[in-house]
């Protein structure tokens, strides 16, 4: 299966949480998309790695992806190295992706950063036909994206670009809801995180709108990119 979009994440939910309303406005549009997983995020405080695998699935659902696969890194311990990379070429060579989005290039998570370098070196390398791959036993064709795209985690970076979800902040919304385990429930998990914290969910909606006000619309997800987006036509612009 070819996808036009394959988003990669360090967890489950950092892509919800970072631009679920781009992968949701994009899918609606009619464009294939896909997320791959790193870890199951097992070395979470709140719920489990089976938990959270059913709660990606109810996500990915209010999505609209076409795949979700998760290849079971180790959560916190996952290494920048010949192995780790070697499987993320794999997979975009088997779904290849004409745009991959990842995690923000520097957060307050290390896993993000890590796995941002990771994705990004992984979609340069995955390019280059002496390097080998099989998948089901064959070997697979080389292939690059045509761009790498990171998005915005908890940091304040500034976006090189944003993407107008206007109106779609509300299933965004629904879709990081999936992920009960991790926010706050007065009847549920007491232990406290980052992200379990009342006021969390308020928050992330007030980036949301944040987002937005650098191009002067109404609600966005901003991205980074290590080189400068060209533009077919100027008109192309909000």
């Amino acid at each position: 299966m070819k996808l036009d979009i394959l988003a990669f994440a360090a967890h489950p939910d950092d892509v919800e949480l970072a631009c679920g309303g781009t992968i949701i406005k994009h899918t609606d549009l009619g464009y294939a998309v896909g997320i791959i997983d790193l870890t199951e995020g097992e070395l979470g405080t709140r719920g489990s790695a089976e938990i959270r695998r059913a709660e990606s699935e109810t996500a990915s659902k209010i999505l609209g992806l076409k795949v979700r696969e998760n290849l079971k890194f180790r959560d916190g311990w996952f290494k920048d190295d010949d192995e780790h990379r070697l499987k993320i070429i794999s997979k975009i060579r088997q779904y290849q992706p004409e745009i991959i989005l990842a995690n923000a290039i520097e957060d307050r998570h290390p896993d993000h950063g890590r796995a941002s370098k990771l994705v990004k070196e992984a979609a340069w390398l995955s390019g280059l036909k002496n390097i080998k791959t099989e998948f089901e036993g064959k070997s697979q064709q080389a292939w690059r994206p045509k761009h790498v795209y990171h998005y915005i985690q908890y940091n304040v970076i500034k976006p090189h670009f944003v993407v107008d979800i206007t109106g779609y902040t509300e299933r965004k919304m629904e879709a990081i809801k999936a992920y009960a385990s991790q926010f706050f429930d007065p009847k549920g998990e007491t232990s406290n995180t980052f992200i379990s914290k009342p006021q969390f969910l308020d928050v992330l909606k007030a980036k949301i709108f944040n987002a937005g006000n650098y191009a002067h619309i109404d609600e966005a997800e901003g991205f980074t990119s290590s080189y400068t987006p060209a533009l077919k036509n100027i008109f192309d612009l909000v």
